[in-house]
């Protein structure tokens, strides 16, 4: 494989992984970095809107319009989770973009027989969280992965999206730029900081991204 076969994964990889250490460790002014990570990522995300086709463009908006009511729902109503500087940083909605694009990218390169494999481990260790109090929220959220590796369209993508989401929450709340509450507010449930299976929200992202480009169509 040639380094253009991957470009876009490095891309996507490298700006997710600098962009969150510059947002938390940027500058002695906390908040100007991120203000230079909101700059960079939004500008990557316009060059490649310009660059896409149509029915890319219509995946990329649909992601936003997905994302950004869902952030700002989870995190300031729901508190679910709660971001460095209070409000939703302005390159999360994009950041969304980026790695569901690199979900897609990486799912094209497995076999449709890896994808439940690839799965598996999160079995014993979300029943394990649960049994020790853990994070008892996590036993629906597998539930909800396994409905949509069975019944939904894009099962090696489910697949991918649980790991690099948990990647990327691992690194994100290392770092410090959010922490996810233990106490999941409106029910009896715990959660971990950050829950494992996290990246099955966008299993739901993905189903709205085809049912876009099929309406648009």
């Amino acid at each position: 494989m040639s380094f253009s076969q991957y470009r876009h994964e490095l891309l996507y990889c490298s700006t997710i992984g600098i962009g969150l250490w510059v947002d938390q460790n940027g500058t002695s002014w906390p908040i100007l970095g991120e203000y230079i990570v909101d700059i960079v990522v939004w500008s990557i995300f316009v060059g490649l809107f310009y660059n896409a086709d149509r029915k890319i463009r219509i995946e990329m908006l649909t992601v936003l319009a997905f994302a950004t009511p869902m952030e700002l729902f989870f995190s300031e109503t729901w508190r679910l989770y709660e971001y460095r500087e209070g409000l939703m940083p302005l390159f999360v909605p994009a950041g969304h973009w980026f790695l569901f694009d690199l979900g897609r990218r990486l799912a094209a390169r497995i076999s449709m027989k890896s994808s439940w494999p690839l799965i598996l481990p999160f079995v014993p260790a979300s029943v394990a969280f649960a049994y020790y109090g853990i994070d008892n929220s996590g036993l629906i959220l597998l539930l909800a992965l396994l409905i949509f590796m069975k019944w939904g369209p894009e099962p090696r993508l489910y697949a991918v999206m649980v790991w690099i989401a948990l990647a990327m929450e691992l690194w994100g709340t290392f770092l410090g730029n959010w922490t996810w509450a233990h106490e999941v507010n409106w029910t009896p449930l715990v959660s971990w900081n950050p829950p494992l299976l996290c990246g099955v929200f966008y299993a739901l992202g993905d189903l709205f991204v085809g049912y876009s480009v099929k309406f648009a169509e």
